[in-house]
């Protein structure tokens, strides 16, 4: 029994710059040159050789060989190397009518076919094993550092280790603690806009020290002693202090000169006026407003010199054109009730059992003050303005009042509530919940009574 042996395959190349840009394996196909798409080997088009022409064809399961008469090359046929001339000239290769010749190629045939802008070549290889999968050869074969950019792919690394670096330095570095700034920290111009400005206090009076008491200062120098003159003993009652005040203003300006006596034995104003003809009439005038009427300092009536607390219903000579005609009322007017406005608040609704709802109220309360004076510069506006507000919160864990918001009011002035909001937003309350703490308190608005 003969062996079969697998049927060899023409292996046929194209050869531009002394490499190899074109391969085919062929086991019964024909190969074609030319510019169109459907030849087996595709070539730019070129005057001195026709726009596609057949080169080797199967026929009868062998190759042939076709050249025409201009066509140069070489094939060994196994004992010699023979060139496309000398084929055509010794009749080595068939004529045909087309003008062609066909030589028929054995297994063992190799050869070139010239070309004006390249090199065919030609030769038979055994066919791979069933099954096999086709592979370059290895001066072919592309390999990943050779397809690669080079300039691209190194600064492609350099970023990365760049990057790598900066995130390793970011981490390595402490995080950063951001401290809670206090209201009494910010710069003047925010603090106008949160916090209303308020009147300025008046300073109290500075405590004494004793006499037996040195300040430090006064260790050091002591200061030169000014004689004191006894202070005389405080009366035992109001009675004693009354007639004292009485003497003492009765010594003094007109009171003095009423109550004088001159040198003939009466009235002091009466000498004066005593060469008038109406004198007698102004003595008598004075003595009775001198005998308890408007002037006299006593303690049964008067002008209240004596008494202080106000109008006790005093009575003052008339004095008219040549005489007086008794003594007219002085009426003082009613005391007038000024009103105080109100500020009425009441025990807040707080969703939390971590924030009591009376110590929250005592804490409002405490600053209930501020609340007022926004009220009342809402008064210098509109005098009639009454009502009820209330004011709806979120207690923060750091102490603070955020989301001030007004849930229901009746007072009709958005001046007043914009700054009852402005001021409870500045308020550090003395709670710290674990979380935010939704809170609704009232304030009701009266002008008072």
């Amino acid at each position: 029994m003969a062996l079969q042996t697998r049927p060899k395959l023409l292996r046929v190349g194209v050869i531009q710059d002394g490499r190899i840009v074109e391969e085919h394996h062929l086991l019964h196909d024909s190969v074609t040159i030319g510019d169109d798409a459907r030849n087996t080997i595709v070539m730019p088009p070129s005057e001195a050789r026709p726009p596609r022409f057949k080169v080797l064809e199967n026929r009868g399961q062998q190759f042939h060989l076709i050249i025409d008469e201009h066509m140069q090359g070489r094939i060994n046929l196994g004992s010699s190397d023979v060139d496309f001339d000398a084929l055509r000239e010794q009749g080595l290769a068939t004529r045909r009518a087309d003008d062609t010749f066909d030589l028929p190629l054995q297994e063992s045939a190799r050869g070139k076919v010239d070309l004006p802008d390249a090199t065919l070549f030609f030769h038979f290889i055994p066919a791979p094993a069933p099954g096999s999968k086709p592979t370059l050869p290895p001066e072919l074969k592309a390999s990943t550092w050779r397809t690669v950019d080079r300039v691209f792919f190194g600064i492609l690394l350099t970023m990365l280790v760049l990057y790598v670096l900066s995130v390793a330095l970011i981490i390595a570095q402490p995080a950063p603690v951001e401290a809670e700034v206090e209201l009494d920290q910010l710069e003047d111009r925010f603090v106008r806009a949160i916090i209303p400005p308020q009147p300025a206090k008046k300073e109290e009076p500075k405590e004494t020290a004793a006499p037996g008491e040195k300040k430090p200062e006064e260790e050091k120098t002591a200061p030169k002693k000014t004689p004191t003159t006894a202070s005389p003993s405080a009366p035992a009652n109001s009675a004693e202090r009354r007639q004292q005040l009485t003497e003492k203003v009765g010594n003094t300006g007109i009171l003095k000169l009423l109550g004088g006596t001159g040198p003939g034995g009466g009235d002091a104003i009466a000498d004066v006026l005593g060469n008038s003809g109406s004198g007698a009439n102004v003595a008598e005038a004075l003595a009775g407003a001198t005998a308890g009427g408007a002037l006299t300092a006593g303690s049964g009536g008067g002008n209240g010199i004596a008494n202080p607390q106000g109008d006790t219903g005093g009575k003052m000579a008339g004095i008219g054109a040549t005489q007086t005609s008794g003594a007219g009322t002085v009426n003082t007017g009613q005391k007038q009730v000024v009103k105080v406005p109100q500020v009425v608040d009441s025990v807040p609704e707080v969703d939390s059992s971590e924030v009591k709802p009376k110590e929250l109220a005592r804490f409002i309360q405490s600053r209930k003050a501020s609340i007022q004076r926004c009220y009342e510069n809402g008064l210098k506006r509109d005098p009639s303005l009454k009502g009820r507000v209330m004011v709806r919160f979120d207690l923060t864990p750091s102490g603070r009042a955020s989301n001030v918001e007004v849930e229901e009011s009746t007072l009709r002035s958005d001046e007043v509530i914009n700054c009852i909001k402005t001021t409870m937003r500045a308020w550090t309350f003395p709670f710290k919940p674990s979380d935010d703490v939704p809170v609704s308190y009232p304030f009701i608005f009266s002008p008072g009574e």
